[in-house]
């Protein structure tokens, strides 16, 4: 299958269970993936959850040995949803993950969103996970690479020997393990052709806070290349596979346009309030009155 070799990594077109085998043993530091959930998409006509099952134990399998030991595994999951029942597909991830004594699960993380698909006969899903898992126990966790503003900088201790003085750290807070990030959808400014796209912000939290500088990012499902860009923007190598055609190009596309400057990335910051003044914001007249009980 053929490959975009660049400074600073590489792009496969392929199938990631035989390109894996192609990459060395124990050289990867950090793999950030989100495999298909089979609900029939194009690039996943199945829609089984035993598919699902099958296809990330594969992985999983061929995976593991690519790690070095300390390297850190993500597996961002979704719902899988038919005929109106969701299935949690992190709990299989979990499953087939502890089949792999040296895997350790330090987070479950989820990540929170505001707009998606609106259900009629369920509550809308708003949230993805993260299972983030460590190969062995010695691990890098950088916590303040990712740092967020706390809410009452103005803390104080109220008791103790600190009594009376600024109890929050001056880099900010831990951002604890529930994520609020945009999802990628209409006027994003990642947005691509690919239908599950995730935000460069999610992905580029974790090579942060569990890689240094150099080090090495692999996404065996690439999708659109989010990891890839990801990883430029932080100053890491990639290697960053994906099976179907169209949307490798479209990876292409975007590390091309980022070594050209042309490349638009969302920074990782809150999502904004709308401003009260504007139309969107204005409460319509047939709207009910009050608040919703």
């Amino acid at each position: 299958m053929p490959s975009k070799r660049y400074e600073h990594g590489t792009l496969i077109n392929g199938n990631c269970i035989d390109e894996l085998s192609n990459i060395k043993d124990e050289s990867v530091d950090l793999v950030f993936t989100s495999p298909p959930y089979f609900q029939g998409k194009d690039f996943d006509k199945s829609k089984l959850v035993n598919d699902f099952i099958e296809n990330v134990t594969q992985c999983q399998n061929t995976l593991y040995p690519k790690l070095r030991v300390g390297a850190s595994l993500c597996w961002q999951i979704g719902s899988h949803v038919q005929d109106r029942v969701t299935t949690p597909l992190d709990f299989f991830v979990f499953q087939i993950c502890s089949q792999f004594p040296d895997l350790k699960l330090r987070n479950r993380v989820i990540w929170t969103f505001g707009h998606g698909e609106h259900a009629q006969t369920r509550l809308s899903g708003r949230y993805e996970t993260i299972l983030w898992y460590t190969k062995g126990d010695k691990y890098s966790f950088d916590l303040d690479e990712i740092r967020v503003p706390q809410k009452y900088p103005g803390k104080r201790h109220y008791r103790g020997p600190n009594r009376g003085q600024w109890s929050g750290n001056p880099l900010g807070k831990n951002p604890g393990d529930v994520w609020s990030i945009p999802n990628v959808k209409s006027n994003h400014v990642e947005k691509t052709d690919h239908p599950c796209q995730f935000p460069v912000a999610l992905v580029s939290r974790f090579i942060r806070a569990l890689t240094s500088a150099g080090r090495v990012i692999l996404d065996p499902y690439a999708g659109s290349g989010s990891t890839a860009i990801a990883a430029l923007e932080t100053g890491r190598k990639f290697c960053c596979i994906e099976i179907d055609k169209t949307y490798f190009e479209i990876a292409a596309r975007r590390v091309n346009n980022w070594y050209n400057g042309e490349e638009k990335v969302r920074p990782d910051l809150p999502v904004a309030s709308p401003d009260p003044r504007t139309a969107v914001a204005e409460r319509p007249p047939h709207f009910l009155e009050g608040p919703l009980t």
